[in-house]
């Protein structure tokens, strides 16, 4: 397997396959010191669901990465992992041990839940949104869709596809700063062909919720 990729794909399953869990919040059961969460949205409990990976920030957590999406959770399946270390792998030693964890993750969930191939998105805050960027840009074959919220920078170590990019930053932001990062970033993303949409918004380190809602529909589009 190359470096950064990710094998699990979602399988052909019935339009009104019913749903294996009931809507709450459950253990994903990788593994290890660190676990992560899956969210099960209110719904119908049946039919195909979009999907987003949601990745925390450096020293977060799955619990507080899906607070900041709390507004749009109920649209779709949230797999919320946990970075083997403080932050995600490609920061400390390479793509690795998070990408495998990761692959794992979304091979369990796609064999067991209707997923709309369609609308499956790497999503991710701070060090969480550059490794979703990373990962999506390296995996086009399964990610449609990126929702980059505050991303430091895109690392991808080859290229597949290009999905759909979602980048949002705050102009007050005094953890990454906007002019170093996202300023940079997202006209590098444009020139390369990306489809993209970038927003601005007055504030800092955060995901408001009228940014989250426009990544969703950005998702739904």
């Amino acid at each position: 397997m190359e470096e950064g990729q990710i094998a699990a794909r979602p399988r052909p399953l019935a339009d009104r396959a019913a749903w294996p869990l009931a809507p709450g919040l459950y253990p994903l059961a990788l593994g290890g010191a660190r676990d992560g969460l899956l969210r099960v949205p209110e719904g119908a409990g049946e039919g195909p669901l979009p999907l987003i990976l949601m990745l925390h920030g450096a020293g977060g957590s799955p619990g507080g990465t899906l607070a900041r999406i709390a507004p749009i959770a109920d649209a779709a399946l949230v797999v919320l992992p946990a970075s083997t270390g403080t932050s995600w792998d490609v920061l400390e030693e390479g793509y690795g041990p998070d990408i495998a964890r990761i692959d794992a993750a979304l091979a369990d969930v796609f064999a067991t839940w209707p997923i709309d191939p369609q609308r499956v998105a790497a999503a991710g805050f701070s060090d969480g949104a550059s490794y979703a960027l990373s990962i999506a840009m390296m995996n086009g074959a399964l990610f449609t869709h990126a929702l980059a919220f505050s991303p430091g920078f895109a690392a991808p170590v080859r290229i597949e596809g290009k999905p759909r990019l979602f980048l949002s930053h705050g102009t007050a932001d005094r953890v990454l700063s906007i002019d170093h990062c996202s300023r940079r970033l997202a006209p590098k993303l444009k020139r390369a062909g990306y489809p993209l949409a970038y927003l601005e918004f007055e504030g800092g380190h955060e995901v408001p919720e009228a940014i989250a809602h426009r990544a969703l529909d950005w998702l739904l589009a």
